[in-house]
C-alpha cells in the first residue's frame, strides 16, 4: 500500500504544507517535537532516503535548505536541527526542527500537541518565508482541475472510487489540463502536467495498460470492478480523440497519465501511480 506520505502527495490525506515543487513537498509534523517541526519528502516514494539516486539526494537536500531558511525565519530559534531517522514511515524524509538547546532534538520527548488553528499559522509564515516562493500556489493551480481545465463530469463518474493494482494499490483521479496546439510531444506533455522538465516519459497503449483490470479473471477479483474499467476503457477510446497512456519517471514509482483530447483540446483522462520495484 501507498505510504502515508504518499498519500499527502496525492491528496487523498491532508496536510499543513509549507513548501513544493515538482519532485518534493514540505509539510508540518502533526506529532511534532517543538511548534515548527517540518517534514521534507522526496514525492517519488523510496523506502531509505539513501537508496536515492546521487542526483535526487542532492536535490532533496537543496530543497530542504531553502525550507530550512523558511522556518528559521518564521519560528524563533537559535538553529535548524536536521535529523533522518528512517524507521517510522517507508518513504524517505528529512526532520528539520528548530531548536534553542540540544534536548529539543530528543526524539524520545514527549510530543506536543499543536492546535490546528495554530498549525495553518505556522504553515502559512514558514510557507511566506521560503526563500524563492513556497510553490504552493503554483502547485494549487496546476492541481485545481489542473490550470483551469473542466474535467468532464462523465469522467468524473467514470473514475471515482476506482483503484490501479500494481505493486501496491492507487487511486485514480480525473483530470484535465489546458494543453498546446499541435503534436504532443514528452516536452508539451510534462509542462502539461506539472512534471520537471526532461522527466524520462514512455507511451503505452490504453488497452494494454489496463488488460489486467478489465480481465474478469484479472487482478482485481471482482468481475463488477472489471466491468467498470470496461466501461472506462470504451468512454475514453469513444469521447477523446487519440488517447494513450503516459508513463513518467522511473521506479519504484512511476506516475501514469491516460490522456487524450476532448472537443475543445483539453486533455482529459485519469492519473495514478504505479509502484514498481
Amino acid at each position: 500500500m501507498p505510504s502515508i506520505f504518499s498519500r499527502i502527495v496525492s491528496g487523498e490525506l491532508p496536510a499543513f504544507k509549507v513548501a513544493e515543487d515538482g519532485r518534493h513537498l514540505a509539510f508540518l509534523d502533526i506529532t511534532p517535537l517543538v511548534e515548527g517541526h517540518t517534514l521534507v519528502i522526496p514525492k517519488k516514494e523510496v523506502d531509505y532516503i539513501f537508496d536515492l539516486p546521487t542526483d535526487e539526494l542532492a536535490a532533496l537536500h537543496v530543497f530542504a535548505q531553502r525550507v530550512a531558511k523558511g522556518v528559521q525565519a518564521a519560528v524563533t530559534c537559535k538553529r535548524i536541527g536536521v535529523a533522518v531517522i528512517g524507521l517510522e514511515v517507508p518513504h524517505a524524509h528529512i526532520h528539520l526542527i528548530p531548536m534553542n538547546k540540544v534536548s529539543d532534538m530528543n526524539f524520545a520527548n514527549p510530543k506536543i500537541k499543536v492546535p490546528e488553528a495554530r498549525m495553518q499559522e505556522l504553515a502559512a509564515a514558514i510557507a511566506a518565508k521560503v526563500e524563492g516562493g513556497s510553490g504552493l500556489s503554483e502547485a494549487k493551480a496546476s492541481s485545481t482541475a489542473d490550470s483551469g481545465a473542466a474535467v468532464p463530469p462523465e469522467l468524473k463518474k467514470q473514475v471515482e472510487g476506482l483503484i490501479f493494482m500494481s505493486e501496491s494499490d492507487a487511486p485514480l483521479e480525473a483530470v484535465a489540463y489546458a494543453a498546446p496546439g499541435g503534436e504532443l510531444s514528452d516536452a508539451a506533455l510534462l509542462k502539461a502536467v506539472g512534471e520537471p522538465a526532461g522527466t524520462k516519459v514512455e507511451t503505452v497503449e490504453l488497452t494494454q495498460f489496463l488488460r489486467n483490470h478489465t480481465a474478469d479473471n484479472g487482478v482485481l477479483g471482482d468481475e463488477k470492478l472489471a466491468n467498470r474499467y470496461k466501461a472506462l476503457q470504451m468512454f475514453m477510446k469513444q469521447e477523446l480523440d487519440g488517447t494513450k497512456v503516459y508513463r513518467v519517471g522511473t521506479g519504484p514509482q512511476v506516475h501514469a497519465y491516460a490522456l487524450g483530447r476532448t472537443a475543445d483540446g483539453t486533455l482529459a483522462g485519469f492519473k495514478t501511480v504505479l509502484t514498481e520495484t
